[in-house]
């Protein structure tokens, strides 16, 4: 886990995120949804993000992500009166993100990469969404036209 700092995020998100997410149930597929931030600053983007998850999952305990996708992530991060823990685990696959509510709801998200072009993001966004899909983050990019590389980056194809 980075051994990042503590930060306090904004309760007030600056811009609505860039989100899409399949119907809250049934579950279906490895992802419940897409995000694109608009920076590779994991505090910077989590407020506006945890803002709209919180109508689907309550209260906000902590949000897990592939280990080498966001540089130097704080662990800790205080959103509105609580604190979250971001966890970061080389063993979650690569481009997601999950968020768990405090009764253990969580949302995973396929996350799309801030340098993305706008088509290919929407595309990854959409088809991430329906409820219908059942790939898994590399399909779902793939075929938006993006490869992972091993650090955990995504480039475009």
């Amino acid at each position: 886990m980075p051994s990042g700092p503590n930060t306090t995020l904004s309760a007030q998100p600056v811009t609505e995120p860039r989100l899409r997410l399949k119907p809250a149930a049934p579950a279906t597929g490895y992802v419940d949804g897409a995000w694109w931030p608009r920076s590779r600053d994991l505090a910077a983007e989590l407020p506006a993000l945890l803002a709209a998850l919180a109508a689907r999952l309550g209260r906000i305990d902590r949000v897990t992500y592939h280990l080498g996708d966001w540089p130097d992530p704080p662990r800790r991060a205080t959103f509105g009166e609580r604190v979250i823990r971001l966890e970061g685990f080389r063993s979650q696959p690569s481009a997601t993100l999950t968020v768990i509510g405090w009764d253990q709801r969580r949302t995973t998200l396929l996350v799309i990469a801030a340098e993305t072009s706008p088509d290919a993001a929407q595309h990854a966004l959409t088809t991430a969404a329906d409820p219908d899909n059942t790939s898994d983050s590399t399909h779902l990019l793939a075929a938006a036209g993006h490869k992972h590389t091993n650090s955990g980056a995504l480039l475009h194809s």
